[in-house]
């Protein structure tokens, strides 16, 4: 399984945001996300206190998410002034967990055409706030505040629409595309550079109790609707079309569509994920 952790690759990146070995660099990011809040003030004075409150005064990304978080999550049970020290508090004393984000923000920035800067996420993509709410609660999960986890996970779902379980293994680099109605089940595990399209549901199989829910290799893209059920493997670098319902494995690099779906040809990229190629043009068997 390759949840909770980081990837490498970053080809695609603009090299100013790299160290010299082409790893991401925090400080880098952080710094052009400031620069951009700066250029959103100068274009829109209006959003100024906002640019103030979640970029310019504060120092880190890790504060960062902590205030943009805080500020979409302060319900009447939990106050925003009562939440951002928590979060402050799990973000930097688990660096791991803000790398993670860090990557799924860059997964955003290089997928989706409609973003044209590292800010927009942090303050317009629900699915970027959804993913970074559960990252925080399945660290909650593992140091066995699971009440907390729980709560969390609520707040997200009736905020952002977005059911993800605490206790599901996801990997980074991970974007949700509208993100609406995604659900993720407790034992589904999800690794690395995966794009996964809204009202997708990555469901149990009705057992109570044991491994119930999908795994989902890297490199794969789910198509909007997409339902798979129960716990099948989706193989590597696959393409799961719109609509499909998918209660079989899927062998790596092939595409699947229809309900219940089969296969209908091989991938059309060696990462459907990266190339966000919802088409299913490709080669029949």
């Amino acid at each position: 399984m390759k949840g909770d952790h980081t990837h490498p690759s970053n080809a695609s990146l603009d090299s100013g945001l790299l160290d010299s070995e082409g790893k991401l660099e925090l400080q880098k990011v952080w710094q052009t996300i400031q620069e951009e809040a700066l250029q959103v003030i100068h274009r829109e004075p209006n959003l100024r206190p906002l640019m103030e409150d979640i970029f310019i005064s504060r120092q880190s990304l890790a504060h960062c998410i902590a205030a943009r978080l805080s500020r979409k999550l302060a319900r009447e049970d939990m106050s925003r002034e009562e939440i951002l020290p928590i979060l402050e508090n799990l973000l930097t004393h688990n660096p791991d967990v803000i790398e993670q984000m860090l990557h799924d923000l860059i997964a955003i920035h290089e997928r989706d055409p409609a973003c044209t800067s590292l800010i927009q996420p942090l303050l317009y993509y629900k699915g970027f706030k959804a993913t970074a709410t559960y990252r925080i609660s399945h660290q909650l999960w593992k140091d066995q505040r699971c009440d907390l986890a729980l709560y969390f996970q609520s707040l997200s779902s009736e905020i952002f629409g977005v059911d993800i379980h605490p206790a599901a293994s996801i990997g980074c680099g991970i974007f949700l595309d509208h993100a609406t109605s995604v659900v993720i089940g407790e034992t589904a595990i999800v690794e690395d550079h995966v794009s996964i399209l809204h009202e997708v549901t990555l469901g149990g199989t009705g057992k109570t109790t044991g491994d119930r829910h999908p795994i989902i290799r890297s490199g794969v893209l789910i198509g909007a609707g997409a339902k798979i059920l129960g716990r099948v493997e989706v193989g590597k670098g696959s393409k799961i079309g719109a609509g499909s319902v998918v209660l079989s494995d899927v062998p790596a690099h092939k595409t699947v569509a229809g309900v219940p779906a089969v296969i209908v040809g091989e991938s059309s990229t060696e990462n459907p994920a990266l190339a966000m190629d919802q088409s299913l043009s490709c080669s029949r068997l």
